[in-house]
């Protein structure tokens, strides 16, 4: 879900040009929700194969990734590792949800309104291991690096993209500007062109709203982030004008808020000092062609002409990559 950052962050429109050459680290969890979410039958129900099997991930990782590539846009997934013990509450949250969920969206099926199916069916999408399992070894047949992190993803993208091993990282969560992500890319679709597609630089975020990124973290946990709940009645916009005059301590004191379940330096330490994985290696390969057709036609039931098609657009993964400096 992320920070909400929407009324205080101006992204900058760009298109899939912008990006040819570019390696972006891509969000994984962030994007496998979506096509679990996105990529389902009218009912709401998820793509499946002939033995029961979930592959709505399958068909977004092969095709997205593909046409991403086609573009000459260089993607590497990063997956998220262990996730803080202050993610628990909202983690629970998520669970009743798409519990709650469920029983609507069944409830719906049963009643025939097809409409009110599918609205529920998008809010029950969950990452189970065998999601996890079968996307990583489609993109290794696929010849597409992937990084596990050993916690948040935001925050390895953040590190790959600082140490120069990534461009940008690809993510809708605005997180990634809290774990000091310097450049970010929000709606990485295919659909997307200048009406779509999201640019974000953290250097010029924290000018535009004259704070610093420690700041902003402050501002953050008012809000309430993934790893707390925030102050009750602060948007936003309020935290961006208190914390210019105010330490967040000072402002749970004028708050009356006297007791917190976590010390605030214990949660910017999340954001700061997040731990991350530096043994990673990057190596784009050639498509594996005779495993993917059998990973995705024999075992999945997908269209093999689709899939040749899928391994011709990867060949372009040989395409040189730009300079940090050449961008606009």
């Amino acid at each position: 879900m992320g920070v909400k950052f929407k009324d205080i962050v101006s992204p900058e429109e760009i298109s899939l040009k912008d990006l040819e050459g570019r390696t972006v680290a891509i969000d994984a969890y962030n994007t496998i929700y979506q096509f679990l979410s996105g990529i389902r039958q009218r009912d709401g129900s998820p793509l499946m194969d002939q033995n029961g099997n979930v592959t709505s991930h399958l068909s977004g990782i092969l095709y997205r990734t593909a046409s991403i590539v086609d573009k000459g846009i260089k993607p590497i997934y990063v997956f998220d590792g262990d996730s803080s013990e202050h993610k628990a509450k909202t983690l629970e949250q998520r669970k009743a949800i798409k519990e709650e969920a469920m029983e609507k969206w069944e409830e719906a099926k049963a009643a025939g309104n097809i409409e009110e199916a599918r609205k529920f069916a998008i809010r029950t999408s969950r990452m189970s291991p065998y999601i996890l399992e079968s996307s990583k070894k489609l993109l290794d047949y696929m010849g597409i690096p992937y990084v596990q992190a050993k916690g948040e993803g935001e925050a390895q993208g953040a590190y790959m993209v600082e140490q120069g091993d990534a461009w940008a990282v690809a993510s809708q969560d605005y997180d990634c500007l809290l774990f000091g992500a310097p450049r970010i890319i929000r709606n990485l679709t295919l659909s997307g062109g200048l009406s779509n597609l999201e640019y974000l630089e953290l250097q010029k975020v924290l000018e535009d709203i004259d704070l610093t990124r420690e700041q902003l973290i402050d501002v953050a946990l008012m809000v309430g982030t993934d790893f707390n709940e925030g102050i009750h009645g602060i948007g936003a916009k309020t935290g961006l004008k208190l914390i210019r005059n105010n330490s967040l301590e000072d402002i749970l004191v004028q708050k009356g808020i006297t007791e917190v379940n976590v010390e605030p330096d214990e949660l910017r330490d999340i954001f700061l000092n997040h731990e991350v994985n530096t043994d990673y290696k990057i190596k784009f390969k050639s498509a594996k062609k005779d495993q993917l057709v059998e990973f995705m036609c024999e075992e999945h039931g997908f269209s093999e002409s689709r899939v040749l098609n899928v391994t011709e657009k990867l060949k372009k993964l040989s395409s040189t990559q730009k300079s940090l400096e050449d961008w606009f």
